[in-house]
């Protein structure tokens, strides 16, 4: 006996996962994570028996209900599912499988669309940032097809603006947990900053690397990866996060100079480097970016005020706007593409969870 759950899967910007109303999944935190990874087909390196793409960046949740918060259309909360463990991590962001909640809101019918374009005021419950999406929806319909383009995805879609307010602090407590805009964990020099994503950013040099280097190239050197490990573990307590052995976050991030763009970075997610660049993760760099004194103005390019942040990534360039004034930062924005990819219902053992009886069947 299997369990039908209604389901979306979506391309949300650089990732893909499935997406469901939370009042498709279950209350108890423990049952909805086995249920998740019954979905993904984690613990398996290819998810053979599941949804997931035996990657990090397709092996990715989103949960979406209505906001009982005024002025707030929907609340999202995102789930890493670990590909080779049995583990859920709620504790991060993700800013690219965010693209994809304002449409699906809509189509949900929990958002009524406008002529036009439509705008979704979402409230991330993993960063507690509020973002407000703004969707194509000519004639009322939400659309994919269109003429922007994203680095990491192929072809072009409908363009996704989000802005991103609320952002600093959501999971530390402050823009810089430390109260340090550097910090030295052994030896080494780094940025340890909570904005839409806690990361730790350290120069690229500082390891004896470079920012340019391709994803292959980074992960082939165990003892870099080692020693980027080691540091993230080290920087978790300071940005009162605990003990992060078992958690995606903080991400680590490689800096460094970069020809035709404010800085280049390589972003781990965080045993491995993604191919291109997590939106949240881009925040956090734009936002270091600016502000003197972290390890990234120190490779940056100076930028007039109100030009927009661009980092280079393996994939392309990614370009942010972004408000800072008297050091706090008011807002961020990025432009993304989603695309509707498949609907119906995901079978889930009947071991694993069996829906109650007062719970509205698909």
């Amino acid at each position: 006996m299997q369990t039908r759950i209604p389901c979306v899967l979506m391309r949300g910007g650089t990732s893909r996962g499935p997406y469901f109303l939370k009042s498709d999944l279950p209350a108890d935190v423990a049952t909805r994570d086995a249920v998740l990874l019954a979905a993904m087909g984690s613990p398996h390196p290819l998810q053979i028996d599941g949804i997931g793409g035996g990657n990090t960046l397709t092996s990715k949740v989103a949960i979406v209900s209505r906001s009982a918060e005024p002025g707030v259309d929907v609340d999202y909360l995102f789930a890493q599912v670990d590909v080779g463990r049995a583990l859920v991590d709620t504790r991060p962001n993700c800013g690219n499988m965010l693209s994809g909640v304002g449409p699906f809101a809509i189509e949900a019918g929990l958002v009524a669309a406008r002529d036009g374009e439509t705008s979704v005021m979402i409230r991330n419950i993993n960063a507690g940032a509020l973002v407000e999406a703004v969707v194509q929806t000519p004639g009322g319909q939400v659309t994919y097809e269109g003429h922007a383009s994203i680095p990491g995805a192929p072809g072009t879609s409908a363009p996704v603006s989000l802005r991103f307010r609320d952002i600093s602090g959501g999971k530390c407590g402050a823009l810089f947990p430390t109260g340090h805009r550097q910090d030295i964990v052994d030896g080494i020099a780094v940025t340890l900053i909570d904005c839409a994503m806690p990361v730790m950013l350290v120069r690229a040099d500082a390891l004896g690397a470079t920012a340019t280097a391709t994803t292959a190239e980074i992960e082939a050197d165990a003892g870099l990866m080692t020693r980027i490990e080691a540091l993230r573990r080290r920087a978790g307590p300071l940005m009162t996060l605990g003990d992060v052995a078992d958690s995606v976050i903080p991400k680590p991030v490689l800096l460094g100079p970069a020809e035709g763009a404010t800085i280049a970075a390589r972003y781990l997610t965080p045993h491995a480097v993604h191919q291109a660049m997590a939106a949240t993760g881009g925040i956090a760099i734009a936002a270091a970016a600016r502000l003197a004194g972290t390890v990234a103005a120190e490779v940056a390019r100076p930028e007039a005020p109100g030009v927009a942040v661009t980092i280079a990534h393996p994939s392309g360039i990614m370009e942010l706007g972004l408000s800072v004034r008297d050091g706090c930062v008011e807002w961020a924005s990025v432009l993304r593409t989603t695309r509707r990819l498949f609907e119906g219902v995901i079978l889930i053992p009947g071991r694993v969870w069996t829906r109650p009886a007062t719970m509205a069947a698909d």
